[in-house]
């Protein structure tokens, strides 16, 4: 990456935040709000494109801020993996601010206020930039706060009562979440006098390793909370589903995957060896499992998607546990995959909702023949959720399966089953839907609402044109991830083998004279076949 372009890598946390600063200053003008909202995020959007196609092939720099050099000052870093968690996550973020302009002037109505939304949104966008570019502990758990804070806003937005009772319980568990952080940092900092995450990667090693073994957990606990792995996942299908269609669409897509980054970012850099890789095993078996479980008792549309949301992180945990390039490779895209799913899944949700009046699946039928294009756009990313081939879904499930067997342990071959299992049953969960909502009529419905029964002109006015674009839009970015596999593969295999092997991270912010501490164990040499890609070569001594 060029200097110059280094260092407009800061711009994609403050151009939303310059951003917010504007759009709340234009509280009596909405149609003034959402064109710097949208134009604000887009621009971001096309500047984290160039920081993307720098870091395409490897490539990691470090931006020191105020010119302060490490471990002092506040580093950011882009490499492969944070500058494509970026680009997806804007893109993401771009369609669902495009999907609640709409909404909010739509007839129908927005239920929050418009003036509050903007700002509080783009401050959120913000936060989850900041923790993807932070390159020490304080700085990420400054883009937690940062994006928690915002969500809290969000959230509530309409203050009904189930709002404020899902908003109560979501605020307590990310404080409690925020505070164990806190306190792991100041552990840190007292053991290792830094928080600066390439300088921690040198230090922790020189610790006593029941020392090291008590910080990992207190961070692996952390961020699994706000990652919603089992089990300390409780608090997620009782919060979501309660907040407004598009909030509850960037929630799902984006605040878990935050979480997921910062456990993959700190096991590969800060403690990289296999120390607690079976317990994180055993951790995302009972992730898939009991939260697919979950997803095929409920009646809802919403609270079924908020459950498969929990099953599936536990696939990315899986390959962070395996400590392989392929399976790591397989989680990091699979990760970008699910970001671009279960975010079009919910925004369908509202969809829904808006068209038939509830996401209750007791009340919907015959949505297939009143809203053909819905149905669509519904079936096309629940069959990527489900893993059917050849979409993106099927192909990441593919490459853990894989990278699993390859790996060929007792843990490694249950997960394999595990996997296959939750995949089966996420099929049976969207199946379900399809045919109590869109296959069968209306007639069957248990209590069907009265807007199923409407048709003609007053049907297609319940689904803004403008609403339903950006979820199309969204539902073709996830089959563009199936079409453009190879070389998003060959990426994802890039940034593992170069976050497994330390050095660049390191060296971009320390300087190339700081000695790299060799790992206590060697790494497994097994390799699933979807690392066969031009990406291959360079992985064999990622560890």
């Amino acid at each position: 990456m060029s200097v110059n372009l280094a260092y407009l890598a800061p711009l994609a946390v403050l151009l939303p935040i310059l951003g917010a600063a504007v759009a709340f200053t234009l509280v009596r003008h909405p149609r003034a709000q959402r064109t710097v909202s949208v134009s604000v995020l887009s621009l971001t959007l096309l500047l984290e494109c160039f920081l993307l196609a720098s870091s395409w092939d490897g490539g990691t720099t470090a931006v020191r801020l105020g010119h302060w050099f490490p471990p002092f000052g506040i580093v950011m870093v882009v490499d492969a993996f944070s500058s494509l968690m970026l680009v997806v996550s804007s893109a993401v973020s771009l369609c669902v601010l495009l999907y609640a302009s709409a909404q909010g002037a739509s007839e129908s109505g927005y239920d929050g206020p418009v003036s509050i939304f903007h700002p509080s949104y783009l401050i959120l966008i913000a936060g989850v930039s900041n923790a993807f570019l932070s390159g020490d502990l304080f700085n990420l758990y400054v883009g937690f706060e940062i994006l928690l804070t915002a969500s809290y806003v969000l959230m509530t937005l309409g203050g009904t009562e189930a709002r404020i009772r899902a908003g109560v319980t979501y605020v307590v568990v990310s404080v409690v979440s925020s505070l164990l952080f806190l306190i792991a940092i100041g552990m840190i900092y007292a053991a290792t006098g830094t928080v600066n995450m390439a300088d921690l990667a040198v230090k922790l090693a020189q610790l006593d390793p029941g020392i090291q073994t008590l910080l990992h957990v207190m961070l692996l606990v952390a961020f699994g909370i706000k990652a919603a792995v089992f089990p300390l996942s409780f608090w997620l299908p009782d919060s979501y589903p309660t907040a407004p269609a598009p909030v509850t669409a960037v929630f799902a897509g984006l605040l878990t995957k935050v979480g997921v980054y910062a456990m993959v970012r700190t096991e590969t850099l800060l403690f990289p060896g296999d120390t607690l890789n079976q317990p994180l095993m055993v951790v995302a078996l009972l992730t898939m499992v009991v939260g697919i479980l979950g997803a095929v008792a409920q009646n809802d549309i919403k609270r079924l998607l908020s459950f498969t949301l929990v099953s599936h992180i536990g696939y990315m945990v899986f390959g962070l546990a395996l400590s392989s390039t392929a399976g790591l490779g397989a989680a990091v895209f699979y990760v970008a995959h699910h970001i671009t799913i279960q975010t079009s899944l919910f925004l369908v949700a509202g969809l829904v909702e808006l068209r038939a009046g509830s996401s209750s699946l007791d009340r919907l039928g015959g949505l297939g023949k009143l809203s053909p294009l819905l149905a669509v756009l519904f079936f096309i990313p629940a069959m990527n959720l489900a893993g059917i081939p050849p979409f993106s879904g099927f192909l990441g499930k593919l490459g853990l399966l894989q990278a699993g067997v390859a790996q060929g342990t007792v843990l490694a071959v249950i997960l394999v089953v595990g996997g296959v299992f939750a995949s089966l049953l996420t099929l049976l969960a969207i199946a379900r839907v399809w045919n109590r909502a869109f296959w069968r009529t209306t007639d069957d419905a248990e209590d069907p609402e009265p807007e199923l029964l409407t048709t003609g002109a007053a049907a297609r006015r319940l689904m803004p044109r403008g609403m339903v674009a950006p979820t199309a839009a969204l539902v073709v970015l996830g089959v563009a991830l199936t079409v453009f596999a190879g070389p998003l593969f060959g990426l994802a295999d890039r940034s593992a083998a170069q976050m497994l092997d330390r050095s660049s991270y390191i060296h971009a912010v320390l300087g190339p004279d700081v000695a790299v501490p060799p790992l206590e164990a060697p790494p497994s040499s097994a390799e699933s076949p979807a690392t066969d890609s031009p990406s291959a070569d360079t992985s064999g001594g990622a560890r």
